[in-house]
This record gives C-alpha cells, sequence and structure tokens, in this order.
C-alpha cells in the first residue's frame, strides 16, 4: 500500500513538473510573439517617420522658396530672362527637396542596410513591408515549433518519470525481498542407518583405538549406505573384524576398486552380509608415492581379480597377495592407465 501511494506522489510530481515546463515555453513563445509585433511596428513607424519628414522637408522648401521669391521681388531683382520668379522658386525648392531626401535615404541605408540609391520611397516601404511580413511568418513558425517541442518535452518528461517510479518501486521490492531473512536450510532427516552405522564405529574404535576410525558417515548419493575410514596400518585388522564378528558377517565382497586423488589414493570394499542383510563400505586412505597395504584376498576370495585390476591400472601392491600381477595389460606395459599423471609410452599404442 505504501508503494503505492509512493508511486502516486511521484506521478503527481512529474506531472507538476511537466506542466510547470510546459508553461514555460508557452510563456517564452509569447515573448518572443510580442518582440516580432513589436519589431514590425517599429518599422512601420520609421517608414511613416520618414514619409512625415519628406512631406516637412518638401514644405520648408516650397516656403523657404516664396519667402526667397517675394524679397527678391521687394528688392526690385528680377529673375533670369525667360524664366519666372515663381518656376524659379519651384526648382529650388524641388532640388533642396531631392537633396534633403537623398541625404535621408543614405543616412537610413547607413544605419539599417538599406539598398543603394536608384530605390524609390514606394519601393523601400514595400521591401520594408515584405520584410515585416517575412519576420512575422518567421516568429509564427517558431512559435509553433517552440509549442511543438513543449508538448514533446512535456510527453518525454511524464514517461520519464513514470519510468523512474518504475525503477524505484523495483529497486525497493528488490531491497524489501533482500530484507528478509533467508530461511535456514532444511537438514535432511536421520538416515535409518545411523545406528548401525555408530555401532559398527563404536566396535572398531573399542577393538582397536579412538584413532583407528578416520571418518564415519551416511553416503546418501550412494543408496544411504554407511561407510566407514580407517587408518591404513589397521585396514585388515578392520576386514577381519566386519567378516567375523558374530554382530556383522560381511561375508560377500560385491564390489572392489581404487581411486587416484592426486593428493592420495583411496581403497573402497564393498561388503554384505547374507546373514543380517545388510552393508557396509569399508575405505582407507594411501600415500600415493608409495601405495601399498595388506591383501584381503585370504578374506573373501572375491578380492583376487579387483585388486590385480586395480595393481595393473593404478600400480597400488596389494601385500601377502596370491598371485599379484597384471590382468589386463601385458607385463612388459610402462605405467598405470589410471593414474592422473598417465603419459603413455609409445603414443601409437
Amino acid at each position: 500500500m505504501a508503494d503505492e501511494k509512493e508511486r502516486e506522489q511521484l506521478k503527481k510530481e512529474a506531472a507538476a513538473r511537466a506542466k510547470e515546463e510546459a508553461k514555460k515555453k508557452l510563456e517564452e513563445r509569447n515573448r518572443n510573439m510580442e518582440a516580432a509585433v513589436t519589431a514590425e511596428a517599429n518599422q512601420e513607424q520609421k517608414a511613416e517617420a520618414l514619409e512625415l519628414a519628406k512631406q516637412k522637408a518638401a514644405a520648408a522648401a516650397k516656403a523657404k522658396a516664396a519667402a526667397l521669391a517675394k524679397q527678391k521681388r521687394q528688392e526690385g531683382e528680377q529673375p533670369e530672362s525667360g524664366v519666372s520668379a515663381e518656376e524659379l522658386a519651384k526648382q529650388k525648392a524641388a532640388a533642396a527637396a531631392k537633396a534633403k531626401a537623398a541625404a535621408l535615404a543614405k543616412q537610413k541605408r547607413q544605419e539599417g542596410g538599406q539598398p543603394e540609391s536608384g530605390v524609390s520611397a514606394e519601393e523601400l516601404a514595400k521591401q520594408k513591408a515584405a520584410a515585416a511580413a517575412k519576420a512575422k511568418a518567421a516568429a509564427l513558425a517558431k512559435a509553433s515549433r517552440t509549442e511543438s517541442f513543449a508538448e514533446d518535452d512535456a510527453a518525454k518528461a511524464k514517461a520519464k518519470a513514470v519510468a523512474a517510479a518504475k525503477a524505484k518501486a523495483a529497486a525497493a521490492a528488490k531491497a524489501k525481498l533482500a530484507a528478509k531473512e533467508t530461511p535456514e536450510p532444511v537438514k535432511p532427516l536421520p538416515s535409518v542407518h545411523e545406528p548401525r552405522l555408530n555401532r559398527t564405529a563404536a566396535l572398531l574404535r573399542e577393538a582397536f583405538g579412538d584413532e583407528s576410525v578416520e571418518e564415519a558417515s551416511i553416503n546418501r548419493l550412494s543408496k544411504e549406505v554407511p561407510t566407514i575410514t580407517v587408518r591404513r596400518e589397521r585396514y585388515l585388522e578392520a576386514a577381519t573384524l566386519l567378516r567375523h564378528h558374530k554382530d556383522m558377517e560381511y561375508d560377500y565382497l560385491s564390489e572392489m576398486h581404487g581411486t587416484d586423488f592426486q593428493t592420495h589414493m583411496e581403497i573402497y570394499l564393498y561388503l554384505f552380509s547374507y546373514t543380517h542383510k545388510q552393508s557396509l563400505v569399508l575405505k582407507t586412505k594411501l600415500d600415493r608415492g608409495q601405495p601399498e597395504v595388506e591383501s584381503v584376498a585370504n578374506l573373501w576370495r572375491g578380492a583376487d581379480w579387483p585388486e590385480r585390476e586395480t595393481f595393473d591400472l593404478l600400480g597400488i601392491h596389494f601385500t601377502n597377495h596370491p598371485n599379484l600381477k597384471r590382468i589386463m595389460l601385458p607385463d612388459e606395459w610402462v605405467g598405470h592407465p589410471l593414474r592422473k599423471d598417465y603419459e603413455p609410452y609409445d603414443v601409437e599404442v
């Protein structure tokens, strides 16, 4: 519920920011339009002022010419032959008006970059009006683009705010999930074979000392078979006790093999008791540099060939074996193929 309120608040804040930005851009567009209109009005006022100045100059020149003509008549001065005083005053007034207009046009060109002489006042006014209209159209187009951009920016800001709100909500949910305590791993149920494992380990410790048993565990990856690891020096004695003790009587060897762990080697005996209908694995660890252990072929005849195979492929020596020689490879074969560091002597073979 709190996360939902927080997302709603973020959405409102994002919408308010987007609205404020759109309002600012609209005000800027209005200011641009007002500036364009003001510039156009200033151009029109300048054109009107120029026209009025021309009219005033012409009127002043005409009045001055009339005053000069009147003064000459009063003084008795006659105009040049063939030209009346009134005509002469008109010519002078026109010349003065033309000179003043030319001076004003030149000044205007210098101030605003207007075209050179030869352009009439009417043409100049048309050009100014066209320029003003063009500027107004450009200002309107710019304002329209600004408004469109403002709408796009508002939509983008809104989408960005929504995405940020979603990301924040997801991060909060993830943090909340991570904050929860990890449940403790479920402990496996005790094996039904644990009592027998404990009894067997206690029997071996009582017979050969506590240090004789290195490890006792349930192999849950192999049908929960009880597995006991004994010291190499007690290997044959432990096997003999398991073979003949009245509570054990493991009279059948179902499997026997060795393994190279590079740091050491191990021997596995898989035993079964037909009398008590129970299984057990007896293990021992050997020195890899000199792997040697007592043979159990006299306890279980089925250990004869597996011990020979282990000797052949791993190089483990079984003392007191009745016939310890290679069983799979020829006698002249160099090395033991199941060792981790084995390299073939004859690569072609």
